[in-house]
């Protein structure tokens, strides 16, 4: 059945004055704080120690486990320290303090040329980019080489997730504009992978304009397609559901119904490891928000810590004033320790008035608005209930891990319950067991 998004979920873009500007550089910091855990699975182990001097682009973190990814330096210059430090979404993880000495000096990498793509098999592209350490750049953070080893599975659809949701973020989209060409041969990489029968690139309705640029690069029959602007439009779920009307059971990952979806970072990450030997080692993030002076999409380098970004953005405000976040408004961390460094997902670095934790937070008056836009038709009050009650089992009964985390029932809550605290809290405390018991 195809999920209909609720119209009420139209949320102003506040990208305009964003996408308006060319995308530049962000100047580097002194001190990289570059957490070990960038990515769903186990934490990368240093092999690195304290004292140790290192090239740009050096392996600092090794990949662990079944599901993991490795880490590389963004800059030349001395480990300082290899410390305890907690990520965005405060889960403590040791964190490799890099002392920039602005040298540049770089580990050799191996330059490929895209004509030759086809001379290399699908094991050595698949190592290529597990090399290169690419993790997926839209938030979710699963590592590349892992989504396209699909072993004997059947693709038959490759999406290429460029719908960029979320308000404020743009950098997909400046992606898009500025390196349409790169894309496109990053997109040919992966096809060569996976060997789908059809490509996808999914854009938000209001990116139409990028089609016409999209048609210079195009040699390989990718379908642009436009998809409403209606939030959460850009989720892998909602996305495969709103294109081929395919919804893909919770049991399932999407590989196994013929799909792949992928970040339109990813790719271009994809492209970078093969044509230039170049690991994931910076990205493309939107600095926005009405706090802050400096508005646009910078090139910032893994690891850069948020004290240098209020630094650089001439913030309005002081930082205890200002809500920071990671990511967008709706699914991304509030941020409030200022040495926690820009991580492979960054999409954003928003800051934002604290005008709305003025507004009192009330109790559920049962209006259902919370349930009606949720789009995987969830009833997110009864969680808060449970959760604020203990009654852990209760929650699994009304399918909590379904839950997306998209923050619309949140947004449209006339009582601002806490719902979206309510949520992963209690999804913490199921990952202990507690459902087990209570």
């Amino acid at each position: 059945m195809k999920k209909v998004l609720n119209e009420k979920m139209r949320i102003t873009s506040m990208k305009d004055k964003t996408k308006k500007k060319k995308m530049s550089q962000l100047e580097e910091p002194q001190f990289f704080y570059i957490s070990l855990s960038q990515h769903i699975g186990n934490p990368a182990a240093e092999i690195v120690k304290t004292g140790d001097y290192v090239k740009r682009f050096q392996l600092i973190g090794e990949s662990q486990g079944n599901i993991s990814a490795k880490i590389h330096s963004p800059v030349s210059g001395n480990v300082k320290d290899i410390i305890e430090k907690a990520m965005p979404n405060g889960a403590n993880v040791k964190t490799v303090i890099i002392e920039n000495d602005f040298q540049y000096i770089e580990e050799e990498t191996v330059k490929r040329e895209i004509r030759n793509l086809s001379s290399y098999s699908e094991k050595e592209l698949l190592k290529i980019i597990e090399n290169a350490g690419i993790t997926g750049e839209g938030g979710a953070q699963f590592p590349a080489h892992i989504k396209y080893d699909v072993k004997d599975k059947r693709i038959k659809n490759l999406i290429l997730n460029g719908a960029e949701c979320e308000p404020y973020l743009t950098c997909d989209y400046t992606l898009m504009k500025e390196h349409t060409r790169e894309l496109f041969d990053g997109i040919k990489i992966i096809g060569e992978i996976l060997k789908p029968e059809n490509i996808i690139l999914a854009i938000d309705e209001k990116y139409s304009a990028l089609e016409s640029e999209f048609q210079k690069y195009n040699t390989d029959n990718v379908k642009i397609l436009t998809v409403s602007d209606i939030y959460p439009q850009g989720s892998e779920q909602l996305l495969i559901n709103s294109i081929l009307n395919k919804e893909i059971p919770k049991s399932k990952l999407p590989a196994e119904e013929g799909i792949i979806v992928s970040n339109v970072g990813t790719v271009k990450a994809v492209y970078e490891a093969f044509s230039y030997g170049r690991p994931l080692v910076e990205r493309i993030v939107t600095i926005s928000g009405e706090k802050s002076g400096e508005y646009g999409d910078y090139i910032i380098k893994i690891g850069t810590p948020l004290n240098h970004i209020i630094k650089k953005s001439g913030l309005k405000d002081q930082p205890e004033n200002v809500r920071m976040i990671f990511g967008g408004p709706m699914m991304g961390n509030e941020i409030r320790d200022l040495e926690i460094g820009i991580m492979k997902g960054t999409s954003g670095v928003l800051f934002l008035s604290k005008e709305i934790d003025r507004i009192e937070r009330k109790n559920c008056i049962l209006c259902g608005y919370c349930s009606e836009v949720c789009p995987v038709y969830l009833m997110p009050m009864k969680f808060e209930e449970f959760y604020r009650k203990g009654k852990y089992k209760k929650l699994l009964e009304f399918n909590l891990n379904s839950c997306i985390e998209c923050g619309a029932c949140e947004y449209i809550c006339p009582s601002r319950v806490a719902l979206i605290e309510s949520i992963k809290s209690a999804k913490k405390e199921l990952a202990k067991g507690k459902g087990d018991r209570n």
